[in-house]
């Protein structure tokens, strides 16, 4: 963070991944070494082969034999500890760039989470960048770096006999061809696969978050009907991609294969005409083989290419369109004053609007009750006042900073923010109360338990603090989630408090708890936004807001407003609102 007033941009480009890349040069450099060394090495196979049929077999020279074989298995030793070499390599540049664009990547997968725009939600950067790692630490880097000494073996088979050269090229044209015939598979049916395979996982996690209501409503067998109709057109079309492919892979293993054969054909052609010696016809095969192999591989690897390839530019338009933001002088703690000016609310991915104009402001220390009847905005301006959705027009205003000026994080420290659906994150109830701050003391979350009035409850919990919430808090009942939600929404004194219903669960036990904290907030100075039904907590409010239609109908002093509803037409609708 910059704490010289200044600003410092951190925009992320089109070329993200490419500049992370460019910090594992040297190890690429290393690489490129490494494959030639290899290619050369794989010459060992041919030159011993000519030897023996030329040199040792003719004279009948053991020493000769055995020499060349010592030799011979030299070079394929140290040959098998460069190729483990370069795989090791691979993996630790891909486990390197991994660890560069992590934290970009998980940064946009929070921003497209928060924004929920349909177009973006088949969008996942983790999964992406895991598609880039696997394939920079799998075998395709390495066909790839092999591919351009295929010219090499061809020039060696050319000096060995010109026909021998043109055989292995003519080969060597067919498998081309075969290459660009699987890209094109791969290019027509690659998108349209991961999108269904997306749609079916997203499918997966709707069955999973929602198996109680599927279980008590009778729907688990038609909600299985819809996955297996979708699953079985995502196997058919993998099994139609796999098939082509498999065709692709299997006609350029034969041809490699066949041009082997050939290749030998030519030979003996070549010897019996007394154009070449006897050693060249193996050596020329062995030759064909390297020099046709990384066409081989990299069309098995081709499938692999493409998805990563895909990935790569998925990922650096997303890391620019979601990065992180530019960075932000560092602003004091607010003292909670609060001004919204013409604020509209358009939740992401829907085209109307479900706030219009609303303005009112706030002093530090007021406790404003947000009413209205359902679908009025009143939780749209709950997530808007915390950042979490953003605004179409107008701006929200604490302490006269607009609140994209603030970095989330930092302005995350100064806000309690208690959400409709209380979601807690696996974790001890310590945790989830200090909202995972590795720092937190144990002083600070008993006081925020103590103010939530939850102190006592956590206490009678199997483990106290300690006790495991369980994936979504699944261990803890509906109220006790709301209780310690509220907990952590007062953890470390905002300044700031935001709260979405938060009695919706609660027993008069927790209500009365709830009453004490707001109390107390008012106490401390402490500004909060409370959206609710229930009228008994309105006494605890300094001023009201009332929404409909997403317009502000009446703001002011509680008492002032509790009249004017009592005065106006609407006295029925607002009473039941309330």
């Amino acid at each position: 963070m910059n704490e010289n007033g200044g600003s410092r941009s951190q925009k992320i480009d089109g070329q993200a991944l490419a500049k992370a890349l460019k910090n594992s040069r040297r190890s690429f450099f290393l690489l490129i070494c490494l494959s030639a060394i290899l290619n050369i090495f794989v010459l060992n196979g041919s030159i011993y082969m000519m030897l023996v049929y030329d040199k040792a077999l003719p004279s009948q020279n053991i020493a000769t034999l055995v020499g060349l074989f010592a030799l011979s298995t030299f070079v394929y030793i140290v040959q098998g500890f460069f190729e483990v070499l370069r795989s090791d390599i691979l993996a630790d540049v891909a486990s390197e760039f991994e660890s560069s664009v992590a934290a970009k990547a998980i940064s946009s997968a929070h921003n497209i989470a928060l924004k929920s725009d349909p177009a973006d939600r088949s969008n996942s950067p983790m999964r992406d960048l895991d598609q880039i790692r696997s394939f920079i630490a799998g075998p395709g880097p390495a066909a790839l770096m092999d591919l351009p000494w295929i010219i090499f073996f061809l020039a060696i088979l050319s000096l060995l006999h010109v026909w021998l050269g043109v055989a292995a090229l003519g080969g060597a044209a067919v498998l081309v061809c075969l290459t660009v015939v699987s890209e094109k598979v791969n290019k027509a049916s690659g998108s349209s696969i991961a999108e269904m395979s997306q749609r079916r996982n997203r499918l997966t996690e709707r069955m999973r978050r929602s198996v109680e209501t599927l279980q008590a409503l009778g729907m688990k067998s038609r909600f299985s009907t819809i996955f297996l109709r979708m699953n079985f057109d995502l196997s058919a079309n993998n099994r139609a991609v796999s098939s082509k492919l498999s065709m692709v892979s299997t006609a350029s293993r034969t041809m490699r294969m066949f041009i082997q054969s050939a290749l030998l054909t030519v030979g003996a052609w070549l010897v019996i005409n007394g154009m070449v010696s006897g050693g060249i016809i193996f050596a020329s095969s062995i030759l064909a083989g390297r020099a046709l192999a990384p066409i081989d591989q990299a069309i098995a690897q081709w499938r692999n290419f493409s998805l990563a390839r895909a990935s790569w530019a998925r990922l650096n338009q997303t890391l620019a369109q979601h990065g992180e933001p530019a960075e932000r002088t560092r602003l004091p703690k607010p003292t909670g004053q609060l001004e919204l000016a013409d604020v509209v609310v358009v939740p992401p991915g829907a085209e109307l609007p479900t706030l219009q104009n609303v303005s009112f402001a706030c002093e530090a220390g007021s406790v404003v009750g947000v009413i209205g009847p359902s679908g009025a905005g009143k939780s749209s301006l709950a997530r808007a006042l915390v950042g979490a959705w953003p605004l179409l027009g107008g701006t929200i205003r604490l302490d006269g900073a607009t609140i994209d000026q603030w970095d989330s994080d930092c302005l995350g420290q100064h806000l309690g923010y208690l959400p409709q659906t209380v979601e807690l994150l696996e974790g001890t109830v310590a945790q989830n109360i200090s909202r995972f701050d590795p720092e937190a003391s144990s002083d600070a979350v008993v006081a925020a338990a103590e103010l939530a009035g939850v102190h006592r409850l956590t206490l009678n919990l199997p483990n106290g603090y300690e006790t495991e919430v369980g994936e979504d808090g699944r261990n803890l009942s509906a109220g006790q989630r709301q209780r310690i939600g509220l907990a952590r929404a007062l953890y470390n004194n905002p300044s700031f408090v935001v709260l979405d219903e938060p009695n919706s669960n609660l027993d008069p036990s927790g209500d009365q708890a709830l009453g004490f904290a707001l109390i107390n907030l008012r106490k401390s100075k402490v500004t909060a936004v409370i959206v609710t039904h229930r009228q008994p907590v309105l006494k605890y409010c300094t001023h009201l807001l009332y929404l409909a239609d997403g317009k502000v109908r009446t703001f002011g002093p509680r008492d002032e407003v509790l009249m004017a509803i009592k005065n106006s037409s609407n006295v029925h609708q607002i009473s039941e609102a309330s």
